[in-house]
């Protein structure tokens, strides 16, 4: 789906053929600028779960976190720490739809 979504936006979106130590689900480009996702389904506890940094020593730019058997998620750039709640305030919620995952997804912070 996100693959799709960023797509009809005009995303360049390029998937690894190996993900073995990358982790990297997704390559994305706006042209000049290249971003990596990592894309992630959670249980659904609610939205004061935590999520774990899997991603400490990696150059992903943002996880894109979809509840399972739900229809929320929420984007989030990366951090430092070991955990955070995934409702922390610098990540974004979205209702699963394109309309709304873009809408999410422009607003996330993110440094070429």
């Amino acid at each position: 789906m996100v693959v799709s979504w960023l797509m009809q936006d005009g995303w360049q979106v390029f998937l690894p053929v190996l993900d073995h130590g990358h982790q990297t689900d997704i390559l994305i480009s706006d042209g000049p600028n290249y971003f990596r996702v990592q894309v992630k389904t959670v249980c659904t506890k609610g939205e004061n779960q935590v999520v774990r940094n899997q991603w400490k020593d990696s150059n992903i730019d943002c996880v894109v976190y979809f509840a399972r058997d739900s229809n929320w998620g929420f984007i989030a750039p990366t951090f430092l720490g070991n955990n955070r709640p995934i409702n922390h305030k610098s990540h974004v919620k979205f209702k699963q739809g394109r309309k709304e995952f873009l809408k999410a997804f422009h607003k996330i912070e993110v440094k070429p």
